[in-house]
């Protein structure tokens, strides 16, 4: 288990995903044992990578589907393509075919629209769905999707039930914006992912940027990580820092001392709200910076 833990982990790193050993062995269970995966954390923490960079790994398709409220079956699961089925229609009037006969050819699969969590399991092999922020689903949906997930078969009821060619491999992450059911939270594995530490977040950011200054990597990881503890009211995921490290480099900075004017015009990169930016006034960047730089 160990060695199949470390070529996971390095595999993940060679894709830009820097993870940890529980993560890791939590991805090998959802493997072993067929069953989805519950990602929950902050907005920001790297939830949607998780699915990005595993399907980067297995080298499959990633499937996306986006919640929000009053997602519906057309839109996840399946829809008909009416203009398609109208235009046979029209062309079929002449036509000396029975009417049974019309109807079958109507509601064929060549009319069917496949939406995620169909074409999750119609792919002939197993791709990664990622079922994206599902606390912004209704409870309703919810239900129906725990059906789904646990036989892996769709009932259409002109076509009746479609089982899956192979099981994907399903992430599900919630930014815990409501509560889950316990239905669901019983039928998957369960990662808690948090913001990184220092040493983890400077992991990440070298990965990506493997040519930045170490001097100033440690600073602005530091200034990140001071401005998180702080009252925002939208604190700075793992994206806004490799934002921010990212206009550092173009502006060729190497050290945040007597940055303190520039770090300032560069805060549109990190904080996302009036209030968080009206927050960090003069006083307090000036004490972000020297903390950064100790």
């Amino acid at each position: 288990m160990d060695t199949e833990i470390n070529t996971l982990l390095e595999n993940l790193a060679a894709q830009g995903y820097i993870a940890d050993r529980a993560l890791a062995t939590t991805l090998i269970l959802m493997q072993r044992l067929g069953r989805p995966l519950l990602l929950e954390g902050d907005a920001g923490v790297g939830k949607t990578a998780v699915a990005q960079a595993l399907s980067q790994v297995h080298r499959c398709e990633l499937i996306r589907m986006q919640c929000y409220e009053g997602l519906d079956s057309s839109h996840a699961v399946y829809d008909w393509n009416y203009p398609h089925q109208l235009l046979t229609i029209k062309l079929q009037e002449q036509s000396d075919q029975p009417m049974e006969d019309r109807e079958a050819a109507i509601f064929s699969e060549r009319f069917l629209l496949a939406r995620p969590l169909l074409q999750a399991i119609r792919c002939k092999q197993p791709a990664v769905l990622l079922i994206d922020e599902i606390d912004r689903a209704d409870e309703e949906f919810e239900a129906y999707l725990l059906e789904v997930l646990s036989d892996y078969q769709i009932t259409i009821p002109e076509l009746g039930t479609l089982r899956a060619r192979s099981i994907p491999q399903v992430i599900l992450t919630s930014n815990a914006t409501r509560e889950l059911s316990d239905a669901l939270r019983r039928r998957c594995l369960y990662h808690f992912l948090d913001y990184p530490d220092l040493d983890k977040e400077m992991c990440i950011v070298h990965c990506h940027l493997p040519d930045i200054d170490q001097r100033l990597l440690a600073q602005l990881i530091r200034f990140v990580q001071d401005l998180r503890g702080l009252d925002l009211r939208k604190r700075p995921g793992i994206a806004e820092t490799l934002d921010w490290a990212r206009a550092l480099v173009g502006l060729r900075v190497d050290d945040l001392g007597g940055q303190a004017e520039l770090v300032a015009e560069t805060l549109a990169c990190l904080l996302k709200t009036r209030d968080d930016q009206q927050l960090v006034d003069e006083p307090m960047l000036a004490g972000l910076l020297e903390d950064a730089r100790a």
